[in-house]
């Protein structure tokens, strides 16, 4: 009877303990998920901050029409990215574009004296920061994420109950990884 009770004792306590492994484990998952939700967050920050950004310059240097249609094909490419390789791979191009607005503007000293112009330029390099700090926390959290699904007991339990890697928000391309120079 005392066997029967010792065997019984340990398997309530082996449940309970992968229980826990599993609420950890959808913890972890979901932080990942709000990460990325703040990512998205600070990019739609970004993409609303860009047609009035464009507009302004506009009305200065209306012949360079090439760089504007540029920056709103670079800016709806990456509203439409999916998953965060293919969001930064997007961003990367839209930083790019944006440097070439900013190259244009500088040739314009009554547009980088208006008050609207550099309030924009001031919220966009505001965003940029945010978006640099949402992808750091987000990285961050996938790594944390990573190590309790691919450590032991975690790896045990990850794979027959779907919990599967996630992508970082990573660079790829060498030239997308030094920040557009903006300068006034």
């Amino acid at each position: 009877m005392i066997w029967l009770l010792v065997i019984l004792g340990l398997i309530v306590v082996v449940a309970l303990v992968l229980v826990a492994l599993y609420n950890r484990l959808v913890r972890l998952r979901n932080r990942v998920d709000n990460a990325w939700a703040q990512i998205e967050v600070q990019l739609k920050r970004r993409w609303d901050l860009i047609p009035n950004l464009v507009e302004s310059v506009k009305g200065y240097a209306a012949h360079e029409r090439g760089t504007f249609e540029a920056v709103t094909q670079a800016r709806t490419a990456a509203q439409n990215a999916q998953g965060p390789a293919e969001a930064a791979q997007a961003e990367g191009i839209l930083s790019q574009a944006l440097g070439r607005l900013f190259a244009v503007a500088e040739a314009y000293p009554e547009l980088r004296a208006t008050e609207n112009f550099q309030q924009l330029q001031g919220q966009l390099s505001e965003t940029e920061d945010k978006v640099a700090v949402s992808r750091q926390v987000y990285n961050d959290t996938v790594l944390t994420y990573h190590n309790a699904i691919q450590t032991f007991p975690g790896a045990v339990l990850a794979g027959p109950f779907g919990f599967t890697t996630r992508e970082f928000f990573e660079v790829e391309d060498e030239a997308q990884r030094e920040a557009p120079k903006v300068a006034f």
